[in-house]
């Protein structure tokens, strides 16, 4: 099914009005299909660089999904996710590779990678698992944070890109409740993952995190889009605690230089409060040699 799947998502790319005269959800469902070993993208996973490449959320969803199952143990809680994008990831059959490389009962390290039919690895990342147990923590400190509005305070607010076309944007119920997409700066945006991360199986809190903490960069965008690009080929999550709930809010800044460099920080919540943290890396283009697919 894999196979002929994909087949049908090569002849769709560039019929973006026809794809769009129903809801793309309801029409793909997931963002991957399992096809034996391998994951075949839907268009839902696509990004908004390149037609044929997806937006890097997806394979973190992935890699957050397939690792946190992998080789279960006592050190179950996922704490943190690496994710580094080699190359673009392909809208493509991919071979999902995963081992432990550090085993324990306290704590465990993962390592996975994406492999394109070409056997080129287009995507990697590192997991750490840690044990979960009752601890008595009364009495600690914790920093003082303010909490962001809530989902309930906006309404739902569309991408400014992605127009007539299916991608990573149609699969999330996003409220930005602070900043801009257009204007530079930091802004506060909840997200709400509406569909599977692969088909048939039920969407973790580790994957919604994964999901939406790679649009932190997009969020706390630090260039005016019409100057110049930010890029993100890492992504880091570090979590002490998994959201409760479907909505996770990021709470984001960023930070661009003249010599094209730059970081995005993002401080993750949900509706109880603070949940982790995330750091993205940046590489800063003029806007011509990136332009948006809209």
């Amino acid at each position: 099914m894999g196979r002929l799947f994909h087949q049908t998502v090569v002849r769709e790319i560039g019929a973006y009005d026809a794809l769009m005269s129903e809801d793309p959800i309801e029409r793909y469902g997931a963002l991957f299909e399992r096809d034996g070993s391998r994951y075949v993208p839907t268009p839902l996973a696509r990004g908004p660089w390149d037609p044929k490449a997806l937006h890097g959320g997806a394979p973190s969803a992935l890699f957050a999904t397939v690792c946190e199952t992998h080789d279960p143990g006592p050190a179950a809680f996922v704490a943190r996710l690496t994710v580094e994008l080699m190359r673009p990831v392909p809208l493509a059959p991919l071979d999902l590779r995963v081992r432990t490389i550090r085993p324990g009962r306290k704590v465990q390290w993962l390592e996975a990678a994406l492999v394109d039919e070409d056997e080129r690895e287009v995507a990697r990342a590192t997991v750490l698992r840690v044990r979960s147990d009752d601890v008595d923590t009364s009495g600690s400190v914790h920093p003082a944070v303010d909490a962001p509005p809530g989902p309930g305070s906006a309404v739902a607010h569309a991408f400014p890109f992605g127009e007539g076309a299916i991608g990573f944007w149609n699969v999330h119920d996003v409220r930005l409740v602070r900043g801009s997409w257009m204007e530079p700066g930091p802004a506060v945006a909840w997200f709400r993952l509406q569909c599977s991360v692969v088909a048939g199986e039920p969407i973790s809190p580790i994957a919604r995190v994964a999901a939406a903490a790679d649009f932190g960069s997009g969020v706390s965008n630090p260039v005016r889009m019409t100057n110049a690009a930010a890029i993100n080929p890492d992504l880091t999550v570090h979590m002490h605690r998994h959201p409760d709930g479907e909505w996770v809010c990021l709470e984001s800044g960023a930070w661009a230089q003249p010599h094209g460099v730059g970081m995005a920080e993002t401080r993750l919540h949900d509706e109880r409060g603070v949940i982790g943290r995330s750091v993205q890396s940046l590489l800063v283009e003029p806007a011509a040699h990136r332009p948006m697919r809209r």
